[in-house]
């Protein structure tokens, strides 16, 4: 019979080690004294949460990144979570938002804490400081002076839902009178520039 706390761990590992390179071999140097802890966390966050459908990795990453600058733990979950976050399609400009986001409900302290971690974990990964805006922000500036053919689009369908859904890609719905999107915008973002738009008509 097989153990059901093994089989989460081993699963959490795969999952893991799909996420962040050589995770495997970070996992066992984290847990190398206490093995007995990696099995439950590892399983635990990566093997069930993970796995749990009703959020998507993104959003899950960003929760766990709230949750853990809110607990004031900005050591290795800290740097943990920021690869798993960035592996799961968070921006960086976008870790910076939650501990901004973190700030008002947790404290300040805490906030600076992990932000000046942030510092030393972004220069370890060699990501700009600060970071260029995120791909919602960037979009939403374009939107506001846009190109022929997306102005053509918003004339004719004028209200907008705006989601991010990777580090460079935003859906972008456009609406009229009726309640489903007459055209969907997939943009592509280079650093702080909407580098390409692709208009969807739903037919």
């Amino acid at each position: 019979m097989t153990d059901p706390i093994a089989e989460l761990h081993r699963r959490g590992r795969e999952n893991f080690a799909d996420l962040v390179e050589d995770g495997a071999k970070r996992l066992d140097a984290l847990f190398a004294t206490v093995p007995a802890l990696g099995e439950l966390a590892v399983g635990t966050v990566y093997g069930h949460l993970h796995e749990r459908p009703a959020l998507d990795a993104r959003t899950r990453e960003a929760a766990t990144l709230a949750a853990i600058v809110a607990a004031g733990m900005v050591g290795p979950p800290l740097s943990v979570h920021l690869r798993t976050g960035l592996a799961a399609g968070l921006s960086p400009a976008e870790v910076c938002e939650v501990v901004v986001q973190t700030a008002a409900f947790a404290g300040f302290p805490r906030a600076v804490s992990a932000a000046d971690q942030l510092n030393r974990l972004f220069e370890g990964h060699g990501l700009p400081i600060p970071p260029p805006p995120s791909p919602r922000e960037v979009v939403l500036a374009h939107l506001a002076a846009p190109a022929d053919e997306v102005a053509e689009v918003l004339a004719e369908f004028p209200r907008t839902e705006v989601q991010a859904i990777g580090p460079d890609r935003v859906l972008v719905s456009c609406f009229g009178a009726d309640p489903a999107p007459g055209a969907i915008l997939h943009c592509s973002v280079d650093g702080g520039e909407v580098a390409s738009v692709t208009v969807f008509r739903p037919r």
